[in-house]
């Protein structure tokens, strides 16, 4: 059985790796936002339309980041 301070250095490692994918999905989320700005300031209206789209579809696909889902027991 985990001692306390075993089972409190693992939530911190928990912690620690869901703050970085956290910081990782914002950091790709605002280089989307740089990359339509370009677009648009470009003249590309299609091709920013193109990458907002595949943003929203980055946003669907990344709930574990954006909100913990519930831990499942295994029956």
């Amino acid at each position: 059985m985990p001692t306390e301070n075993a089972e409190s250095q693992a939530e911190v490692a928990r912690l620690v790796k869901e703050l970085e994918s956290a910081e990782a999905y914002e950091q790709k989320l605002r280089q989307i936002i740089v990359d339509v700005r370009d677009a648009l300031a470009a003249g590309h209206t299609a091709n920013a339309l193109s990458m907002l789209n595949q943003a929203l579809s980055y946003i669907d696909d990344a709930t574990d980041v954006v909100t913990s889902a519930p831990k499942q027991k295994a029956i």
